[in-house]
């Protein structure tokens, strides 16, 4: 028999984000298969998760818990009792903080081990949270489901988890969502940025030091600068901003030009994504990277770097780099020069998006529940 799983969403932020994007996505195809699923989640989401599978059980929290300091404290005391009151069989933690007491078996999502393999990408406070978090995740959880085989990989080096606990779940996209756009979609999104039908390589993502976006930066104005029609470089989405960001961009020459958005709507993202040059990701370390894969799902040409699980989403579907501003300059240049590679580089990425679907996410989520499940049974 399926288990009863609870999925605890209170830890989506507002602006959704890949964290917001992975908990949607699969609640929705978890609902579509029938799971016998309740969700727990902030009271601003209530009605949204009421939408998305009519037929859960829908539990939001206490209002204070919008803040992280009193989830967190509801997550040890509250969350228990939550999965206690709707006959839990699994509960499911999918962003690596879990109760201590659940009082049922838990599956947690380990996302990546960059707090541990990168420490100088992180805040100093977030890092010591997230590490102490993870490992407490990895010995007590009873399942860990990871979206890669670089991250399983990650966690079995740096913490000597246990292979046979864990899990790989690729991220899955959403089609419906992320596809090739209209040229009106992306006449109006370039509108919307102030570039007019102005060429632009697009980055998706947070400013976050293990992004890179610095070296992005430096990377496309070297790359750029002789052109007599020069692209611009769109920063999307992120919130945050460092002084390495500030000082790159101070070094932008004054005739390119850089434009910073903030975060887009989710119905621009084909269009900003999708009416990009080159969409340039290049992080030094990423759990999956689901930029990468929604940019792909546009039929964007993509820029990426070989590093951890990104190259388990591209293939040979998507250009690499090395992180560093020199090899960045030069892949960029590469592709801005040879506009038959970016044409074959946005059909193949766009085919090989086809393969990612919530679909077979949610399968593999689910067979994680049930082996939980009957671990805890026994």
């Amino acid at each position: 028999m399926a288990p009863r799983v609870l999925m605890d969403a209170t830890a989506v932020p507002a602006d959704r984000g890949a964290l917001g994007r992975y908990v949607d996505g699969l609640i929705a195809a978890l609902g579509a298969m029938g799971t016998d699923m309740a969700v727990a989640c902030q009271r601003a989401d209530e009605e949204r998760y009421g939408r998305i599978v009519p037929a859960a059980k829908i539990v939001a929290g206490p209002t204070a818990i919008a803040h992280r300091a009193a989830r967190l404290a509801w997550e040890q005391a509250g969350l228990p009792l939550v999965a206690q009151q709707v006959s839990a069989d699994v509960l499911h933690a999918p962003h690596y903080t879990m109760p201590l007491r659940p009082g049922v078996p838990v599956v947690a999502t380990i996302h990546d081990l960059t707090y541990f393999t990168e420490p100088d990408a992180h805040n100093a406070v977030t890092a010591t949270f997230f590490k102490s978090a993870i490992r407490t995740a990895a010995r007590r959880a009873t399942r860990l489901l990871v979206p890669s085989k670089a991250t399983r990989d990650e966690l079995v080096r740096v913490l000597g988890a246990d292979p046979t606990r864990i899990d790989v779940a690729y991220h899955g996209v959403d089609h419906a969502l992320f596809h090739r756009p209209a040229p009106e979609r992306m006449r109006q999104v370039s509108d919307r940025l102030g570039l007019h039908g102005m060429p632009y390589v697009a980055y998706l993502g947070g400013l976050e030091p293990r992004k890179n976006v610095p070296a992005l930066i430096t990377g496309w104005a070297a790359a750029v600068a002789d052109l007599s029609d020069p692209p611009a470089l769109v920063l999307g989405g992120g919130s945050g901003w460092s002084e390495e960001v500030d000082e790159a961009v101070a070094a932008v020459p004054a005739h390119l030009r850089l434009v910073r958005p903030g975060y887009l709507r989710f119905s621009d993202l084909p269009g900003f994504l999708g009416g990009a040059l080159v969409v340039a990701f290049p992080s030094r370390g990423e759990g999956f990277g689901l930029p990468v894969l929604e940019a792909m799902a546009c039929g964007a040409p993509v820029l990426t770097t070989h590093r951890t699980s990104l190259p388990e989403v591209g293939g040979d579907a998507v250009a690499y780099t090395e992180p560093e501003a020199e090899s960045i300059q030069a892949a960029l240049r590469g592709l801005l020069d040879d506009p038959a590679r970016l044409e074959a580089l946005g059909a193949a990425g766009h085919a090989r998006s086809q393969e990612f679907t919530w679909e077979a996410s949610a399968e593999a989520h689910l067979a994680s529940y049930q082996r939980a499940a009957a671990q805890g049974a026994e």
